[in-house]
């Protein structure tokens, strides 16, 4: 047998490249790392990949993860890199670790506890805070090696609270001098490698004693310095969190539009549309849209990414949240292993005792008291991101003539204890998916907003990319699958910069993925105890993903782990 010509080929797949265009059957070859050939390929590689009745597709880049503490401590990147993500971009609401002196750490660890619902304990014992500048962190970040590859944005939380000290904690104004050295800290780290600066002027970002993030009241003239700090490096976007459900957020945007503006850099905000079913529908969301839709047409480049289902809670008593976790009986055991949680929560007398207290006198989440039983679903098993709204847990309720508190609590006794409620809070006003639909229809939104990496004991977001698949191109054929895919690859690759990605085209970087569409499906979530210290978190696998593979290895087979460990910092060009 004469000796392999490529790497890897990969044969006879359906091939969308990334752009959009309609597919067509070829061969992709790749040769140290890049892609080689596409076509009819004649020559051997070492590696081959039986494509027919599969996509290959480009590896998805995902914009929106919190991965900043987890690549410290973990090389495999999941459980984005088990739904055929090759790229993430972490650093995104304002929180972070870098830059950080060693009498801040603390406070960065309760923010990040607060704000992604990361426990103190992991993160305490993972970070080895051998850094202290945002270059120093990416320096750590260029010695380690994952299965996917990894971008970072400079938060702003960190950034303030390392040039104001304890002023930024308490929300105190930036002075002249503290602008000036942000800016020029800005500019420091996106010649570094930074993808740009993230922040957060959103309520809801707090730590566990209820403050604020640092960034929450910073004024106009801070916002215009960052922005101005990354047009002096060349190079960087803005990543927003605003307090969308707000009526005056259009004065936010308008702030924010004019910082994009005095810089020429582009930004992104997370968009996502509050209220309850049954409550009418909060349209916001559409104001907001429109708005960036104008200003991208006036020249300033600003877009939404949306989500493209529910953002929803997963609440069970394997994850950090559920109705009785702030409950004082409750919160008397919940240290106990799972077994003996559901034995002793069997008891018909502690069943009671429970259902009889104050539900958030413990509680450890601020917006646990806006969760109502009418918005509460039992998760199925397979999973059900769209129930019906005849199907929560207050009509089942009022079906049995039974109080919606007791049908909760036996649903979370269900499997042995592992029984989830789906509480899906954004996205869902009118009981389906009409409003995700809209949002993706709208040629200016970014497909995002999974946070992988982050609240890993009750959202468990990121197989969005699987959910884009399965829910609009297979389930509702609303979406082609070229659309899909490009939504998913160049569209993320081109808004973060990254020209060498995104796409099947010679020469650019191998990051393939070779999907069985027909088979393609989420697993059920699960709680792993894999993180430092034991720490807890939920996870979920998919079928159908037959290979991953980052810069020409292969990473994953039908779902197993390779071992190889291709993946590496990116940082930012010019």
């Amino acid at each position: 047998m004469a000796s392999a010509q490529f790497d890897l080929v990969i044969r006879g797949g359906e091939v969308h490249d990334g752009d959009g265009g309609e597919p067509f059957t070829a061969d992709v070859a790749v040769l140290d790392g890049k892609i080689a050939e596409i076509g009819q390929v004649r020559g051997a590689g070492r590696e081959e990949i039986d494509a027919r009745g599969r996509i290959v597709t480009p590896g998805f880049v995902d914009i929106h993860t919190h991965y900043d503490g987890q690549v410290v401590w973990d090389d495999s990147v999941a459980p984005s890199a088990w739904h055929g993500v090759t790229t993430v971009l972490m650093g995104n609401c304002g929180v972070g670790f870098a830059p950080c002196k060693p009498e801040n750490r603390k406070g960065l660890i309760d923010l990040m506890e607060g704000v992604e619902d990361i426990p103190a304990p992991v993160m305490h014992e993972g970070l080895p805070w051998n850094w202290e500048s945002f270059g120093d962190y990416l320096d750590v970040l260029e010695g380690r090696r994952w299965d996917v590859d990894v971008c970072a944005l400079l938060p702003h939380a960190p950034l303030r609270v390392y040039v104001m000290g304890d002023r930024a904690l308490r929300l105190e104004p930036a002075t002249a001098d503290d602008v000036a050295e942000m800016r020029r800290l800005v500019a420091e780290a996106v010649l570094a490698g930074a993808f740009g600066v993230s922040t957060s002027r959103s309520t809801a970002h707090r730590n566990l004693a209820g403050e604020f993030t640092p960034t929450l009241l910073a004024r106009e003239r801070e916002l215009v310095a960052l922005a101005q700090g990354m047009a002096d490096g060349g190079r960087g976007f803005l990543e927003f969190v605003a307090e969308v459900q707000d009526p005056d957020v259009i004065g936010e945007f308008e702030m924010m539009r004019r910082a994009l503006r005095k810089s020429g850099r582009p930004g992104v905000y997370s968009l996502v549309q509050s209220g309850q079913a049954g409550a009418g529908e909060k349209d916001l969301w559409r104001d907001l849209m429109k708005y960036s839709d104008e200003a991208s047409a006036q020249g300033v480049n600003l877009r939404p990414v949306v989500a493209p289902r529910s953002v929803g809670l997963l609440m069970g008593l394997e994850g950090s949240q559920h109705p009785f976790a702030g409950t004082a009986t409750y919160h008397g055991m919940a240290h106990l292993p799972l077994a003996e949680r559901v034995a002793r929560m069997r008891d018909p007398q502690v069943k009671e005792q429970i259902l009889a207290e104050d539900r958030f006198e413990f509680s450890t989440w601020p917006l646990a008291k806006n969760l109502t039983y009418d918005r509460m679903y039992r998760f199925e098993n397979p999973p059900n991101y769209t129930p019906d709204v005849a199907d929560s847990l207050a009509a089942i309720a009022q079906r049995a003539g039974r109080r919606p508190e007791e049908v909760a609590y036996d649903v979370l006794l269900e499997d042995g204890g592992m029984g989830f409620i789906h509480v899906p809070f954004a996205n869902y006003a009118s009981g389906d998916l009409r409003t995700c639909e809209e949002m993706l229809a709208n040629p200016n939104a970014i497909m995002g907003l999974g946070d992988g990496g982050a609240h890993v004991g009750f959202i468990l977001d990121a197989g969005f990319q699987t959910w884009m698949l399965t829910y609009w191109v297979k389930e509702r054929g609303v979406m082609a699958v070229g659309e899909a895919v490009r939504r998913m690859t160049s569209d993320t690759a081109d808004v973060m910069g990254l020209r060498d990605r995104g796409r099947i085209r010679r020469g650019l970087r191998a990051d393939l993925n070779v999907i069985d569409l027909d088979r393609l499906t989420f697993g059920s979530p699960y709680a792993a105890y894999d993180l430092p210290k034991g720490g807890r978190r939920l996870l979920q696998k998919a079928d159908g993903y037959t290979a991953t593979v980052v810069g020409g290895e292969v990473t994953y087979r039908d779902g197993e782990a390779t071992g190889a460990r291709p993946g590496r910092l990116v940082r930012s060009a010019g």
